[in-house]
């Protein structure tokens, strides 16, 4: 009886790590609609790679993060929990280098377009990258903590991926804008944590805090940077910072 029992709980823990599968070909998806006419189309499909040499550093990292996230997955649904423990070292790693390198991304942007004389441009969109890493970071440190307890580390990884596809988001054109229209926008973006929160609800009845605090931490970031890229701390911070670059 034992073991009937904990082969049903082994086939129920990978039917529910198939669904974070499914989350991450999601961010996938999400991943590749956003930047497809920018960057993996001309790429792809003309040959024409992105003129700045660290744009395709950034692509290869983010699209690291995003493989991480699906063979961790899978690993889990195999039930190979030992190899996915051990991957996750690797996994948390590159989710340093993927904060160090969207920084430096942040940077060079920034002082080509101060140097090409696009102040107000180079302004209003560093701010945009700097808080993608702001948030990212304390979420990947949670999920790091909470390693051993399965329930919470999954769901905070999806809202940490989630926080990163902002940039996607922003770039798909059939939204229309600028400015992008913000339910549609925010239905989009938040589509990873809404697929893990609807297959809570029908399996459990319950929603788990960790997706209603990454739907807040969201919203924040969303939000609360739209107000202070209009501060006069903001500007007076990108103007000292565009002097390294002139």
């Amino acid at each position: 009886m034992e073991t009937v029992l904990r082969q049903a709980a082994n086939v129920g823990a990978r039917s529910v790590s198939r669904v974070y599968l499914s989350v991450g070909f999601v961010c996938v998806i999400i991943a590749l609609l956003g930047f497809w006419p920018s960057y993996f189309g001309p790429l792809l499909l003309k040959g024409i790679p992105h003129p700045a040499r660290i744009i395709h550093v950034h692509a290869a990292v983010f699209m690291g993060w995003l493989f991480f996230l699906i063979w961790q997955s899978w690993l889990a649904a195999r039930g190979r929990v030992p190899l996915h423990m051990e991957v996750g070292k690797y996994a948390m790693s590159w989710g340093i280098i993927v904060i160090l390198v969207g920084w430096t991304t942040a940077f060079v942007v920034f002082g080509e377009r101060v140097q090409a004389g696009n102040l107000e441009e180079a302004r209003s969109r560093l701010i945009a990258p700097l808080t993608d890493m702001l948030f990212f970071g304390p979420v990947l440190w949670a999920a790091w903590s909470y390693r051993r307890r399965p329930e919470i580390h999954k769901r905070l990884i999806v809202v940490a991926t989630t926080v990163l596809l902002v940039a996607a988001v922003h770039r798909m054109a059939f939204l229309g804008g600028p400015p992008r229209p913000v339910l549609p926008l925010l239905a989009i973006w938040l589509s990873p944590i809404l697929l893990g929160m609807t297959h809570d609800y029908l399996r459990r009845r319950i929603v788990h805090p960790v997706y209603l605090v990454g739907i807040g931490l969201v919203l924040l970031m969303k939000f609360g940077r739209a107000w202070l890229r209009d501060t006069q701390a903001w500007n007076e911070f990108t103007g000292w910072l565009a002097t390294f670059y002139v």
